[in-house]
């Protein structure tokens, strides 16, 4: 099965968004990559297909217990034998998921980055890894807006395993960012692929700002403009938001 055939069994689509068969078939050949790609642009599948496709276990860190969580149930409502390990589970639940992983029953693994750190002696040792996945990348980096300490550990991913692909994913990094992402995660020559942020159906316009009646009198406005749309309105406070509805 070629990725086209995979893309579309297990995910349904006829064709791959711009640079994502690229990204994989790097990933798939064994080489190391930088993603910066938007939220909704399909950054999973380009280490989902890869995962597919190579032998053995793909381990994905992310730092959001609740994606994880997303991730691996439309994994495996897709036929994708996938599973986490992170604070949520108990002892027992652990060990099940390791025992499965150990005898290939899965895929892929989630894990955050405290568990991996904690697990990689135990864990890592014992498994055939197909390629390491860093979602959430920006967080690796103090410039980025979400810096994690646990991140700046997983340097030692590409010194003990250099032979297996690291792929790194992010929706936010400038840069300077992107180039402390690299250098943190050991994968200064991974190939980088920068996603276009350009989105048709949004449109984005600044307005000085006005007193505060003005403002209240403007959301209304646009409140009756698009009577059967929804949206979202930003406040400072809760007390300010509490006041406005």
């Amino acid at each position: 099965m070629n990725i086209s055939d995979t893309l579309k069994k297990f995910y349904g689509y006829d064709d791959f968004r711009p640079l994502q068969e690229e990204i994989v078939e790097t990933i798939i050949t064994g080489n190391d990559a930088f993603v910066l790609m938007p939220t909704g642009g399909g950054k999973s599948i380009c280490y989902q297909i890869p995962a597919l496709h190579r032998k053995g276990i793909a381990l994905i860190i992310s730092p959001l217990i609740a994606l994880m969580k997303d991730q691996v149930m439309a994994l495996r409502q897709n036929g994708i034998p996938s599973a986490f390990i992170n604070s949520s589970l108990n002892h027992s639940e652990i060990n099940n998921i390791v025992s499965q992983c150990i005898e290939g029953k899965i895929k892929l693994l989630y894990l955050s980055p405290e568990t991996l750190i904690v697990q990689k002696e135990n864990l890592l040792n014992q498994l055939d890894i197909s390629l390491f996945a860093i979602d959430e990348a920006h967080c690796i980096s103090a410039w980025g807006h979400d810096f994690r300490k646990e991140y700046t550990q997983l340097g030692f991913l590409k010194i003990k395993y250099p032979h297996i692909p690291i792929i790194a994913l992010t929706a936010t990094a400038d840069k300077v960012t992107r180039n402390d992402i690299l250098k943190q995660l050991n994968i200064e020559n991974a190939k980088q692929f920068i996603a276009s942020f350009d989105r048709p159906n949004l449109h984005l316009k600044v307005v000085k700002a006005a007193p505060e009646q003005a403002k209240i009198d403007k959301i209304i406005e646009l409140y009756h403009k698009y009577p059967n749309s929804s949206g979202i309105i930003y406040c400072l406070s809760r007390k300010s938001t509490e006041k406005l509805r």
